[in-house]
């Protein structure tokens, strides 16, 4: 997406250690070939590199708000999104649920405080009947995001004592005690609102909310849960999912 959309909208400031630029050799064949030749002689080509007006997506929504935006006000009743797509963030790890590159989908809410609210708590309910249908053990806790820094744990034990995240949480590992934040569900009150020049049709500012699922985590916590051969699977859980 964007760096300029990513830079407005508040990210590189939030987490700038998770944040990953595209970069590219500039330049004609002349300028070019200096750069590459090295390696064969076991040197370093990336020295060389340059940002380019690109950067990964950290989350499937932070393209959509100003699309939205555009549209002009919000319906009476709200907007609400269905977006995918393929995410990005430094965390380096070997832990098979911690993924830099993984796959998200989320459904997003534009409008007044109120709708965006209920929106979000139908979703907490609904989420934790999927998980049941699923067979997945679960629970529902109110959580922060890895905001960078010193300020950004200020931030961080702010939004917990607003209860603006919560996070679904399913044992992927064996253990209870570190379950895997398999769906999040997160109030983002007017930031995006602010950011994007969001509006309802009475000319507030529109509040945002969003529902992330990590169909990584997701899948690996069924193989978890029920073993790899899908064929052994729980009748009422295959049937869920279409198998």
């Amino acid at each position: 997406m964007s760096r300029a959309l990513i830079e407005k909208s508040g990210y590189l400031k939030s987490f700038p250690n998770l944040l990953g630029c595209v970069c590219a050799l500039r330049g004609d064949e002349a300028s070019v070939e200096p750069a590459v030749n090295p390696l064969d002689a076991g040197g370093s080509w990336t020295d060389s590199l340059e940002p380019i007006d690109l950067v990964l997506a950290p989350a499937a929504c932070y393209p959509l708000y100003p699309i939205a935006a555009a549209r002009g006000p919000a319906r009476r009743e709200g907007l609400v999104f269905d977006v995918a797509g393929d995410c990005f963030r430094r965390e380096p790890s070997r832990e098979v649920d911690r993924l830099q590159s993984f796959r998200m989908r989320e459904f997003v809410a534009i409008g007044a405080p109120e709708y965006v609210l209920h929106f979000r708590e139908h979703w907490i309910g609904r989420a934790s009947e999927i998980a049941g249908a699923l067979g997945l053990s679960h629970r529902v806790e109110a959580a922060s995001d890895p905001f960078f820094g010193r300020a950004g744990a200020l931030v961080g034990r702010y939004q917990v004592a607003q209860r603006l995240k919560f996070e679904m949480l399913i044992p992927v590992r064996g253990s209870q005690a570190a379950a895997t934040a398999c769906m999040s569900f997160n109030y983002h009150r007017e930031h995006f609102g602010e950011t994007w020049g969001l509006t309802t049709l009475g000319g507030e500012t529109a509040h945002t909310a969003c529902v992330a699922f990590g169909i990584d985590r997701l899948a690996i916590a069924l193989f978890a849960a029920h073993g790899i051969e899908t064929a052994k699977w729980p009748s009422a859980v295959r049937a869920s999912l279409g198998l």
